[in-house]
């Protein structure tokens, strides 16, 4: 037991012990610095100074923007840049597929290519198949009488837009006898009307043109969109006297008619409507002849 005693005693005069630190002159051995220590006190500064250098480093990793410059650490100003950009992406995907499901849509118009009646669009499930040729797509003694009022109404004025009861307020795009009428059962979504040549052809609705071209098969066409989702067709016209991007009121002359495309039978107007892209019955809203 002495000898352990002894040696913490050693141990103990050791770390007590006062040293002086002198710094000297070189040259002249003059005594610049002097500062009385002892090993117990080097060791508890040296402690403290290690302490506050981690918690100082600590504190600049966690609170400050000098983190930013340490390797493995991401700049704050990146992380916003990419939350925007994840933002943007996601609103141009949804613009990307509206945009598809509109290109669609007029890809339908221009190629009548259209499995008709095999999805109920009032549901995500597949509705019955139904054969639209039996039904009963005569206007009702209501829509007769609806149609009369709107023609006297309309009578004096073909371009201007009649007050009617219902959303949508239709106009001839021209007057002739009609050839062909529209048909399900034949896939003919249109009406032809045979005309003079040249006989103007107006507009059935206000609306913006957004298609105004020679195609092979239909020959010159010009496409309006029209409110609630409305679109008209022109097709086989001789010319066209509006342009893609144009406004055109409702009775404005958009074309003239003749007989242009391979599909073409002879001076005609081959006439469509199409509603959220399907097409509907254009003699249910205007009378041709």
């Amino acid at each position: 037991m002495s000898e352990k005693r002894l040696k913490r005693q050693r141990i103990k005069k050791k770390l007590f012990a006062k040293n002086r630190l002198v710094i000297l002159n070189d040259e002249t051995f003059e005594e610049i610095f002097s500062l009385k220590l002892t090993l117990m006190n080097v060791f508890v500064v040296a402690t403290v100074g290690a302490v506050l250098i981690i918690f100082i480093t600590t504190y600049i990793i966690a609170f400050t923007p000098l983190r930013e410059y340490i390797p493995g650490y991401a700049s704050s100003k990146l992380k916003q840049d990419a939350t925007e950009l994840a933002l943007k992406s996601d609103s141009l995907s949804n613009a990307l597929r509206k945009n598809e499901a509109y290109i669609n849509a007029i890809r339908k118009v221009l190629t009548n290519n259209l499995d008709y009646a095999r999805l109920n669009k009032d549901s995500i499930t597949a509705g019955e198949i139904v054969d639209a040729s039996k039904l009963n797509m005569q206007p009702g003694e209501e829509d007769l009488k609806l149609r009369k009022e709107v023609e006297q109404e309309d009578k004096y004025n073909l371009f201007e837009q009649a007050s009617s009861r219902t959303g949508i307020v239709l106009f001839s795009p021209v007057k002739g006898m009609v050839t062909e009428a529209y048909s399900v059962k034949n896939r003919h979504y249109a009406v032809d009307i045979a005309v003079a040549k040249d006989t103007p052809i107006k507009a059935v609705a206000a609306g913006a043109v957004i298609f105004a071209d020679w195609t092979p098969t239909n020959g010159n066409v010009i496409i309006l969109r029209h409110n609630d989702g409305l679109i008209s067709a022109y097709k086989h016209c001789e010319s066209l006297t509006a342009e893609q991007g144009d406004k055109v009121k409702t009775g404005e002359v958009i074309a003239v008619a003749g007989s242009t495309g391979e599909q073409s039978t002879g001076i005609h107007l081959h006439f469509e409507l199409w509603k959220d892209g399907y097409p509907i019955d254009p003699s249910q809203f205007i009378e041709f002849e």
